[in-house]
Protein backbone atom coordinates (compact mmCIF):
# COMPACT_ATOMS: atom_id res chain seq x y z
CA UNK A 1 0.00 0.00 0.00
CA UNK A 2 1.34 3.38 -1.00
CA UNK A 3 1.17 5.95 1.58
CA UNK A 4 -0.91 8.18 -0.92
CA UNK A 5 -3.85 5.30 0.13
CA UNK A 6 -2.13 5.47 3.97
CA UNK A 7 -0.82 2.30 5.43
CA UNK A 8 -2.38 0.02 8.57
CA UNK A 9 -1.53 0.46 11.84
CA UNK A 10 1.48 -2.47 11.71
CA UNK A 11 2.92 -0.20 9.22
CA UNK A 12 2.88 3.41 10.86
CA UNK A 13 4.06 1.63 13.86
CA UNK A 14 6.97 0.42 12.56
CA UNK A 15 7.92 3.33 10.71
CA UNK A 16 7.51 5.32 13.79
CA UNK A 17 9.40 3.13 15.72
CA UNK A 18 6.54 1.95 18.20
CA UNK A 19 4.52 -1.02 18.52
CA UNK A 20 0.99 -1.07 18.22
CA UNK A 21 0.32 -1.38 21.37
CA UNK A 22 1.81 2.03 22.04
CA UNK A 23 0.01 3.57 19.04
CA UNK A 24 -3.60 2.19 20.16
CA UNK A 25 -2.52 4.20 23.61
CA UNK A 26 -1.75 7.00 22.19
CA UNK A 27 -5.41 7.10 20.67
CA UNK A 28 -6.62 6.71 23.67
CA UNK A 29 -4.96 9.35 25.25
CA UNK A 30 -5.84 11.83 22.50
CA UNK A 31 -1.86 12.42 21.21
CA UNK A 32 -2.68 10.67 17.75
CA UNK A 33 -6.24 10.65 16.48
CA UNK A 34 -7.51 7.87 15.21
CA UNK A 35 -8.32 7.31 11.32
CA UNK A 36 -11.52 6.41 9.64
CA UNK A 37 -11.56 3.15 8.24
CA UNK A 38 -11.56 3.45 4.27
CA UNK A 39 -14.69 1.20 2.33
CA UNK A 40 -12.34 -2.27 3.36
CA UNK A 41 -12.85 -1.70 7.11
CA UNK A 42 -8.93 -0.77 8.06
CA UNK A 43 -8.19 2.27 9.79
CA UNK A 44 -4.98 3.96 6.89
CA UNK A 45 -2.75 5.94 8.43
CA UNK A 46 -1.61 9.16 6.05
CA UNK A 47 1.98 10.94 6.12
CA UNK A 48 0.18 13.33 8.70
CA UNK A 49 -0.51 10.81 11.27
CA UNK A 50 2.91 9.27 10.83
CA UNK A 51 3.93 12.98 11.60
CA UNK A 52 2.30 12.91 14.71
CA UNK A 53 3.35 9.47 15.54
CA UNK A 54 7.00 10.51 15.69
CA UNK A 55 6.80 13.65 17.27
CA UNK A 56 4.68 12.09 20.02
CA UNK A 57 7.22 9.67 20.58
CA UNK A 58 9.67 11.61 20.03
CA UNK A 59 8.55 13.92 23.05
CA UNK A 60 7.68 10.97 25.32
CA UNK A 61 11.31 9.26 24.66
CA UNK A 62 12.88 12.87 25.96
CA UNK A 63 10.91 12.29 29.48
CA UNK A 64 7.64 14.81 28.53
CA UNK A 65 4.75 13.36 30.57
CA UNK A 66 2.51 11.27 28.38
CA UNK A 67 -0.63 14.05 30.20
CA UNK A 68 1.13 16.83 28.53
CA UNK A 69 2.21 15.84 25.08
CA UNK A 70 -1.10 16.56 23.43
CA UNK A 71 -0.93 20.15 24.65
CA UNK A 72 2.50 20.61 23.46
CA UNK A 73 1.81 19.18 19.73
CA UNK A 74 -1.03 21.37 19.48
CA UNK A 75 0.43 24.52 21.01
CA UNK A 76 1.98 27.54 18.31
CA UNK A 77 5.76 27.59 18.31
CA UNK A 78 6.31 30.33 21.10
CA UNK A 79 4.16 28.23 23.72
CA UNK A 80 5.42 24.97 22.16
CA UNK A 81 9.04 26.57 22.91
CA UNK A 82 8.12 28.07 26.47
CA UNK A 83 6.48 24.52 27.44
CA UNK A 84 9.37 22.41 26.46
CA UNK A 85 11.57 24.78 28.92
CA UNK A 86 9.95 24.13 31.54
CA UNK A 87 10.07 20.06 30.81
CA UNK A 88 13.31 20.48 30.56
CA UNK A 89 13.10 22.29 33.73
CA UNK A 90 11.45 19.63 35.52
CA UNK A 91 13.37 16.81 34.00
CA UNK A 92 16.80 18.61 34.80
CA UNK A 93 15.73 18.62 38.56
CA UNK A 94 14.89 15.19 38.54
CA UNK A 95 18.25 14.36 36.85
CA UNK A 96 19.92 16.22 39.85
CA UNK A 97 17.49 14.25 42.12
CA UNK A 98 18.76 10.47 40.36
CA UNK A 99 22.35 11.70 40.56
CA UNK A 100 22.08 12.56 44.71
CA UNK A 101 20.00 9.18 44.89
CA UNK A 102 23.05 7.55 43.32
CA UNK A 103 25.58 9.42 45.17
CA UNK A 104 23.67 8.33 48.26
CA UNK A 105 23.77 4.51 46.65
CA UNK A 106 27.09 5.03 46.73
CA UNK A 107 27.41 5.94 50.43
CA UNK A 108 25.41 2.90 51.74
CA UNK A 109 27.90 0.82 49.76
CA UNK A 110 30.60 2.38 52.25
CA UNK A 111 28.13 1.72 55.74
CA UNK A 112 30.31 4.46 57.61
CA UNK A 113 29.62 7.32 55.32
CA UNK A 114 25.97 6.42 54.91
CA UNK A 115 25.75 7.37 58.71
CA UNK A 116 28.42 8.87 59.96
CA UNK A 117 30.60 12.07 59.46
CA UNK A 118 33.87 11.70 57.32
CA UNK A 119 35.54 12.63 61.40
CA UNK A 120 34.15 9.77 62.66
CA UNK A 121 34.89 7.61 59.31
CA UNK A 122 38.45 8.60 60.16
CA UNK A 123 38.09 7.38 63.97
CA UNK A 124 36.84 3.93 62.58
CA UNK A 125 39.96 3.99 59.90
CA UNK A 126 42.39 4.57 62.67
CA UNK A 127 41.04 1.56 64.69
CA UNK A 128 41.28 -0.61 61.94
CA UNK A 129 44.70 0.38 61.47
CA UNK A 130 45.22 -0.29 65.28
CA UNK A 131 44.66 -3.88 64.95
CA UNK A 132 41.09 -4.15 65.43
CA UNK A 133 39.05 -6.41 63.59
CA UNK A 134 36.51 -6.01 61.47
CA UNK A 135 33.76 -7.05 63.62
CA UNK A 136 35.31 -4.85 66.52
CA UNK A 137 35.41 -2.13 63.96
CA UNK A 138 31.72 -2.27 63.34
CA UNK A 139 30.81 -2.35 66.65
CA UNK A 140 32.47 0.83 67.17
CA UNK A 141 30.60 1.95 64.48
CA UNK A 142 27.27 0.57 66.19
CA UNK A 143 28.31 2.62 69.03
CA UNK A 144 29.12 5.93 67.15
CA UNK A 145 25.53 5.90 64.93
CA UNK A 146 23.94 5.28 68.76
CA UNK A 147 25.52 8.21 70.06
CA UNK A 148 25.14 10.32 66.95
CA UNK A 149 21.61 9.44 66.94
CA UNK A 150 21.11 9.76 70.81
CA UNK A 151 23.31 12.90 71.70
CA UNK A 152 23.65 14.79 68.38
CA UNK A 153 24.41 18.17 70.16
CA UNK A 154 27.62 16.50 71.92
CA UNK A 155 28.33 14.42 68.83
CA UNK A 156 31.59 16.48 68.24
CA UNK A 157 32.90 16.40 71.51
CA UNK A 158 32.21 12.78 71.90
CA UNK A 159 34.41 12.70 68.89
CA UNK A 160 37.13 14.67 70.13
CA UNK A 161 37.23 12.43 73.22
CA UNK A 162 36.99 9.62 71.29
CA UNK A 163 40.23 10.58 69.41
CA UNK A 164 42.50 10.93 72.42
CA UNK A 165 41.17 7.34 74.18
CA UNK A 166 43.45 5.92 71.00
CA UNK A 167 46.40 7.65 72.06
CA UNK A 168 46.47 5.54 75.06
CA UNK A 169 48.12 2.49 73.74
CA UNK A 170 48.26 0.91 77.29
CA UNK A 171 43.74 1.31 77.32
CA UNK A 172 43.69 0.40 73.24
CA UNK A 173 45.51 -2.85 74.63
CA UNK A 174 43.19 -3.33 76.93
CA UNK A 175 39.93 -2.79 74.87
CA UNK A 176 41.61 -5.56 72.61
CA UNK A 177 41.85 -7.61 75.37
CA UNK A 178 38.43 -7.35 76.61
CA UNK A 179 37.15 -8.02 72.92
CA UNK A 180 39.49 -11.37 73.25
CA UNK A 181 37.58 -12.27 76.61
CA UNK A 182 33.96 -11.73 74.63
CA UNK A 183 33.47 -15.54 74.77
CA UNK A 184 34.75 -16.70 78.18
CA UNK A 185 31.96 -17.63 80.60
CA UNK A 186 31.07 -14.65 82.72
CA UNK A 187 32.17 -16.68 86.21
CA UNK A 188 35.58 -16.81 84.64
CA UNK A 189 38.55 -15.06 86.73
CA UNK A 190 40.09 -13.47 84.11
CA UNK A 191 36.77 -11.38 83.53
CA UNK A 192 37.36 -9.87 86.85
CA UNK A 193 41.25 -9.31 86.62
CA UNK A 194 40.13 -7.79 83.32
CA UNK A 195 38.03 -5.26 84.98
CA UNK A 196 40.03 -4.42 87.34
CA UNK A 197 42.93 -3.42 85.04
CA UNK A 198 40.30 -1.71 82.55
CA UNK A 199 38.93 0.83 86.07
CA UNK A 200 42.35 0.86 86.88
CA UNK A 201 43.61 2.27 83.56
CA UNK A 202 40.39 4.60 83.59
CA UNK A 203 41.46 6.16 86.93
CA UNK A 204 45.11 6.48 86.04
CA UNK A 205 43.90 8.85 82.97
CA UNK A 206 41.15 10.93 84.19
CA UNK A 207 40.93 11.65 80.60
CA UNK A 208 39.70 8.51 79.49
CA UNK A 209 36.85 9.04 81.91
CA UNK A 210 35.38 11.78 79.71
CA UNK A 211 33.38 10.29 77.35
CA UNK A 212 31.41 8.68 79.75
CA UNK A 213 30.99 12.31 82.12
CA UNK A 214 30.61 13.98 78.78
CA UNK A 215 27.81 11.69 77.80
CA UNK A 216 26.03 11.48 81.10
CA UNK A 217 26.12 15.39 81.16
CA UNK A 218 23.90 15.61 77.81
CA UNK A 219 21.74 12.63 78.35
CA UNK A 220 19.12 10.74 80.92
CA UNK A 221 19.71 7.45 82.46
CA UNK A 222 17.91 5.70 79.72
CA UNK A 223 19.73 6.97 77.17
CA UNK A 224 23.31 6.38 78.86
CA UNK A 225 22.15 2.67 79.50
CA UNK A 226 21.74 2.46 75.84
CA UNK A 227 25.05 3.85 74.69
CA UNK A 228 27.60 2.22 77.53
CA UNK A 229 25.33 -1.11 77.52
CA UNK A 230 25.73 -1.60 73.45
CA UNK A 231 28.30 -3.83 73.42
CA UNK A 232 26.96 -6.38 75.68
CA UNK A 233 25.04 -7.74 72.88
CA UNK A 234 28.21 -9.37 72.45
CA UNK A 235 27.67 -11.95 75.07
CA UNK A 236 26.92 -12.40 78.73
CA UNK A 237 31.09 -11.96 78.97
CA UNK A 238 30.89 -8.41 77.79
CA UNK A 239 27.69 -7.87 79.98
CA UNK A 240 29.50 -8.84 83.03
CA UNK A 241 32.69 -7.23 82.68
CA UNK A 242 30.94 -4.04 81.89
CA UNK A 243 29.35 -4.31 85.41
CA UNK A 244 31.85 -5.24 87.35
CA UNK A 245 34.13 -1.84 85.53
CA UNK A 246 31.34 0.32 86.62
CA UNK A 247 30.99 -0.79 90.15
CA UNK A 248 34.73 -1.17 90.98
CA UNK A 249 34.51 2.83 89.04
CA UNK A 250 31.19 4.01 92.19
CA UNK A 251 33.87 2.40 94.57
CA UNK A 252 36.53 4.74 93.24
CA UNK A 253 34.11 7.87 93.55
CA UNK A 254 33.39 7.99 89.82
CA UNK A 255 29.54 9.28 89.48
CA UNK A 256 27.93 6.03 87.07
CA UNK A 257 24.59 5.75 87.00
CA UNK A 258 22.91 2.67 87.89
CA UNK A 259 20.91 0.69 85.01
Amino acid sequence: MTMTGGVTIGQAAAFAGVTIKTVRHYHRLGLVDEPRRDASGYRRYRSSDLLRLVQARTLAESGVPLSEIAALLDADPERFAVHLAQVKRRLTERIEELIARGDSLDRLANSDRALLPDRACALLERAADLGFTSDEVAAYREGMVLARALVPDGFDDYLTKAEHVLDDTRFVALNKECWAAKDLAPDDPRIEELATAVADRFLANPALLAISSGLQARTDVTRYGLLNHHGEDQGSAMAQLTTLVEAKLRSAGVDIPHQ
